[in-house]
């Protein structure tokens, strides 16, 4: 497994880490990564391109956005007419008596049919388009559902790339403390021998050693494991050699409300989502009651059927006429008219009237919804925003703190709890910079979910 050591430089005397992290690897990764070759450097719009490659629940939401498209082309060629060719030959058993055979409905021991079938159904349907409608009011909602799936993997994508940026941060961080904690060990245990401090100085910065190899094991834990969740997303062989960028510090713009506000108005999946689907219903309520009505049915019939495979031949039933000419045409219309069903209809009917009411009820709370989400995801956007520079300047003042610190130690003027609270300080201020800028960038992805990107 690859163990990745983030070597950040520190900018303003340590407060905080450069935009790019260089890993160090263990002799056993080294050995693997040169076997398998470089590792690829991903940026975030990269693992995004990779995710949805990968990810099945957004492919799944992308094959039910084709499958609707193709479903309404269907919708479509289903009220145009149709064309067919068929070709059949009935044999009869014959009785040695009469020239139809043993069968009545046939004419002749040896009938042939050859007929082009041409069909065309007329209803009230087919005149307001409930079905086709329909069709595309389903095809809208699966290409806003694959719009909410695609906007939610880019949550993911964003929570398990950044988190392994903040992962490696922290874990540069517990590397720099472990061995901060391990110089001002040895200054203490070189101070004890010349007799300027007590050995309990000494036994307190062994402590705090032995507290930051273990939080350098721990970050080197929480690290491997966000790699992991990172590897799943985007591979699918599920490869670890690999490098991120990271660009945390990098400023996302936040447009004014008003006009994240019209952005979400325009261009929400949910609020398409619902209004698709009540469209749909829509058109089953049109269906329901068009059900009612009277459907009127076409079938022209042109081709041959006749007692030989030819354009002309000798009738069996009446061969004295001579050759008679066999291709024409034969037409059925039918008229079906709902007469009596037990009340079916009526009850279809209710139901698209029901469905109709809960879809409006839908579509009004998720008008609600959206406003509600977009006032708290705009607000945590902008809350965590405006709290990276503060988080930053703490970053730099708690290094400088540790610098003078360590410095008044040196000359005597500081306690071993001084020095103890500014590392501490120190490790606190840069991890919570990391998870400050990790945070809005969520922050900015949940936003975007209902706006798209800006």
């Amino acid at each position: 497994m690859r163990t990745p050591a983030a070597a950040q430089s520190e900018r303003k005397g340590g407060g905080t880490q450069s935009s790019v992290v260089h890993l160090s690897e263990s002799p056993e990764a080294d050995a693997r990564t040169d076997k398998e070759g470089a590792p690829i450097t991903l940026t975030f719009q990269d693992a995004l391109e990779r995710a949805r490659k990968y990810s099945p629940q957004f492919q799944a939401a992308a094959s039910v956005s084709k499958l609707a498209h193709e479903d309404r082309l269907q919708a479509r060629a289903a009220m145009l007419p149709s064309a067919n060719y068929t070709m059949q030959y009935l044999g009869t058993q014959g009785n040695g008596i009469l020239p139809s055979g043993r069968y009545v409905t046939n004419d002749g021991i040896h009938v042939y049919r050859a007929w082009g079938v041409f069909r065309q159904s007329l209803s009230a349907d087919t005149f307001t388009l409930a079905s086709y409608r329909r069709a595309e009011a389903a095809e809208a909602l699966a290409i806003a559902q694959e719009d909410i799936a695609q906007r939610g993997l880019t949550v993911t994508v964003t929570r398990a790339y950044y988190g392994l940026v903040v992962a490696e941060r922290k874990y540069a961080t517990a590397q720099q403390s472990r061995d901060q904690a391990k110089h001002s060990l040895q200054i203490s245990q070189e101070m004890e021998e010349q007799g300027q401090v007590a050995h309990s100085d000494v036994i307190t910065f062994q402590i705090q050693f032995n507290q930051q190899e273990q939080a350098y094991s721990e970050a080197k834990l929480a690290m491997d494991n966000a790699r992991l969740s990172l590897a799943v997303l985007l591979f699918p062989g599920f490869d670890q050699n690999f490098n991120v960028v990271d660009d945390l510090d990098a400023t996302q713009p936040l447009p004014p409300f008003a006009e994240v506000q019209k952005m979400a108005g325009e261009n929400n999946p949910q609020i398409r989502a619902a209004m698709a689907l009540l469209r749909e219903t829509r058109s089953d309520l049109t269906s329901a009651r068009t059900a009612f009505l009277p459907s009127l049915s076409f079938d022209v019939d042109y081709g041959i059927e006749a007692n030989a495979f030819a354009l002309q031949s000798h009738t069996s039933a009446s061969p004295e006429a001579g050759r008679l000419p066999n291709l024409g045409y034969f037409v059925t219309v039918t008229l079906n008219l709902p007469v009596w069903d037990w009340g079916t209809l009526r009850s279809k009917l209710r139901q698209a009237e029901y469905r109709k009411r809960q879809t409006q009820t839908e579509l009004t709370f998720a008008q609600r919804q959206l406003l509600g989400d977009l006032h708290a995801y705009y607000n945590e956007a902008w809350t965590s925003r405006s709290e990276v520079s503060t988080l930053r300047s703490s970053a730099d003042l708690a290094a400088e703190s540790l610098r003078l610190n360590a410095l008044r130690y040196k000359a005597g003027q500081a306690t071993v709890l001084d020095v103890l609270n500014a590392q501490t300080t120190l490790t606190q201020a840069r991890d919570a910079y990391a998870d400050g800028l990790a945070r809005s960038r969520i922050a900015i992805a949940n936003l975007q979910t209902l706006t798209g990107s800006f």
